[in-house]
């Protein structure tokens, strides 16, 4: 008997407050430079409702800095529009009435529309994809973890430099990072969770490394070291499989380093 299709789940990631970010920032910005304000929606104060678009643009086009109800069949790449980055709160909705997509390779998990329903407010380490969880959970440790990582530095600089250098120059051969886990990020529809977290990563161990008094070279490292560790988080169940592709998860995340983070399955 054949299988059923799995439901199509539509998501919309708001700010903070709850309120829809624009769908084009350049605009936003150029808008909010002449002093206009810019319309959005509060999903937080409509959950079970179905609400309109304000100030809807013409189909499918972005001709205005927040066009249409834009939503996401893939959550791993609902953070690549989003203005300020995280943190988010994502809400599943319901498109409703005539929908639209820009079409092309690029853009099969996008869907717009000028009407939704708005169904429930989910977790939002969900925008990261079914690892979310992993990944919110390592970047929480990271500033503990750059503070160890500087203390070990100092504590025996010479040998820790050799040690880290010997792990970077096996991450750029292998491209573990670069070519890996961001191919394998492709392919899964994780890439905007992916930069996201490299970004969220990198940002992490350098302020909490150079608060502990590193200097610039080992921070740089920390950085380096921090985003291989998510992306090996993020990708964990992309990169597993023979001994070739364990190495690379390895590297990504730090094993020739002694680090002591947890590396859940």
């Amino acid at each position: 008997m054949a299988r059923s299709a799995r439901p199509v789940v539509h998501y919309m990631a708001t700010r903070p407050d709850g309120t829809v970010p624009p769908t084009d920032n350049y605009l936003a910005r150029y808008y909010s430079g002449l002093g206009e304000t810019i319309p959005t929606v509060n999903l937080a104060d409509h959950v079970g409702e179905t609400i309109d678009h304000p100030s809807p643009g013409q189909k499918w086009y972005t001709d205005k800095p927040f066009s249409y109800f834009h939503m996401y069949t893939r959550p791993g790449e609902i953070l690549e529009r989003i203005e300020d980055g995280w943190p988010i709160r994502l809400f599943v909705v319901e498109p409703l009435g005539e929908t639209g997509n820009w079409g092309g390779h690029y853009y099969p998990y996008w869907l717009m529309s000028q009407q939704i329903r708005v169904v429930e407010e989910t977790d939002s380490w969900r925008a990261f994809g079914h690892r979310g969880e992993q990944v919110l959970a390592i970047l929480a440790q990271l500033p503990d973890l750059a503070r160890q990582w500087a203390t070990e530095w100092a504590a025996d600089p010479e040998g820790t430099r050799r040690t880290y250098k010997e792990w970077e120059t096996r991450v750029d051969r292998t491209r573990a990072l670069t070519s890996w886990a961001f191919c394998r990020a492709q392919h899964s529809r994780r890439e905007a969770a992916l930069q996201a977290a490299n970004e969220l990563a990198g940002d992490a161990a350098a302020q909490a490394a150079t608060a502990a008094g590193a200097d610039p070279h080992a921070v740089a490292l920390f950085q380096l070291r921090a985003r291989c560790l998510v992306a090996g988080q993020l990708m964990f169940d992309r990169i597993r499989s023979g001994e070739y592709e364990q190495s690379i998860r390895g590297l990504l995340l730090g094993a020739a380093l002694d680090t002591r983070a947890p590396v859940p399955a």
